[in-house]
């Protein structure tokens, strides 16, 4: 369909120009259809368009008994010329757009290796995540998040890796591979966030630019929700609260106690204070990066999440952020300024009586239908 237009012109010019008076001359609006036909097509059917039209132009010429003239020969030279240049235009054009393809396919790869996507339910809690990247066709940045299931809790981690897109992914990926292995190795989340400072120090004095020897750290949130008490514990690395949306529908920024950024300086478990909270039944927590309470509009208005998280704080985790991801994007016009992690989290309501009664449940089955404890 897209080449019939260009094809259709170029036969509608000919009749035209052949129709109208000899002081009328149409033929150099022939260079119309190559321009139109790279829109829709590559270099060789383009080639062909320009080819016809050079044809058409020396039809009107022959028709008119001017071919020979010096006019009609200038305008054949003009027209196979700028026929050159838009099919070499677009064969770069198409060379550019397949390399775009590679790198968004690699981009993709790694985003799938670096952020394995959260599950929809672990352990009792139900779970979403959006991420953002701020760089034009990149789709990882320095924004990190991971769960992991441990014993008979869930432990979660956001971060934020200072700068943005892909030179930050470095960092990022340091944190998420120790954390995936610490998470189950440590009894506590002091213990497992100076382990991660730990990595991360060891990274930054193999890898850290001598011009940036001290301004390179990670700020990270660490969350454990046990499945036998309406709580969460958190510990805090320089990073923000979570938004804690209640059942009824009210919405509260927790008072944490954080800790330095890792890779600041060498911390030990002690110097890691952990906070603890009430997290009911049907209770959400939302966890974000500082790429989106930074976002702003046109006039330079922050975004104001925790009014506009408060519209859908009954909303399930993957509704709740599909929502602020549209007002998010709406807000700042589609054009972000930092990378942006979001994750929702709801405690799952307890099972019913008849999975907590009769044959014991399976370690496997706990950890994909509740946290709730069958022999309780």
């Amino acid at each position: 369909m897209g080449l019939l237009i260009p094809v259709v012109l170029v036969a509608l010019i000919t009749v035209a120009d052949t129709v109208t008076p000899a002081d009328i001359v149409l033929g150099p609006l022939l260079v119309i259809a190559p321009a139109l036909a790279a829109w829709f097509e590559g270099p060789w059917a383009t080639g062909g368009v320009g080819v016809l039209a050079v044809a058409a132009q020396t039809l009107i010429g022959w028709r008119s008994g001017l071919l020979t003239s010096r006019g009609v020969i200038v305008q054949l030279v003009a027209l196979t010329v700028l026929t050159g240049l838009i099919v070499v235009m677009c064969a770069v054009r198409d060379r550019r757009g397949r390399q775009l393809a590679q790198v968004r396919s690699v981009a993709g790869a790694a985003q799938r290796v670096l952020l394995w996507p959260l599950p929809n339910r672990l352990g009792g809690l139900r779970l979403a995540s959006v991420y953002l990247a701020a760089e034009d066709e990149a789709q990882i940045g320095g924004d990190l998040y991971a769960a992991a299931r441990t014993g008979n809790a869930v432990r979660l981690l956001i971060g934020d890796v200072r700068g943005k897109g892909l030179p930050a992914i470095g960092e990022a990926a340091v944190v998420l591979g120790a954390f995936r292995e610490a998470a189950h190795q440590h009894a506590g989340l002091p213990e497992l966030a100076a382990a991660l400072d730990r990595s991360v120090a060891r990274y930054l004095v193999d890898f850290e630019p001598e011009h940036e020897a001290g301004e390179r750290f990670v700020t990270v949130l660490l969350l454990e929700v046990p499945d036998d008490e309406p709580a969460v514990r958190l510990t805090s690395c320089g990073h923000l609260a979570p938004l804690l949306l209640a059942a009824d529908g009210s919405v509260t920024v927790p008072h944490l106690h954080p800790a330095p950024p890792l890779g600041i300086a060498l911390t030990d478990a002690e110097d890691h204070p952990l906070d603890t909270l009430s997290f009911a039944t049907e209770d959400t927590l939302l966890l974000y990066t500082d790429g989106v309470i930074e976002a702003r509009d046109r006039d330079g208005t922050f975004y104001p999440l925790a009014d506009r998280a408060a519209q859908w704080a009954g909303s399930d985790p993957d509704a709740l952020l599909q929502h602020v991801r549209r007002d998010l994007i709406a807000h700042t016009g589609g054009r972000l300024g930092d990378d942006v992690a979001l994750i929702g989290v709801r405690r799952a309501a307890a099972p019913h009586a008849r999975h907590r009664q009769g044959r014991s449940t399976a370690p496997g089955e706990l950890c994909g239908d509740s946290g709730t404890d069958p022999a309780r």
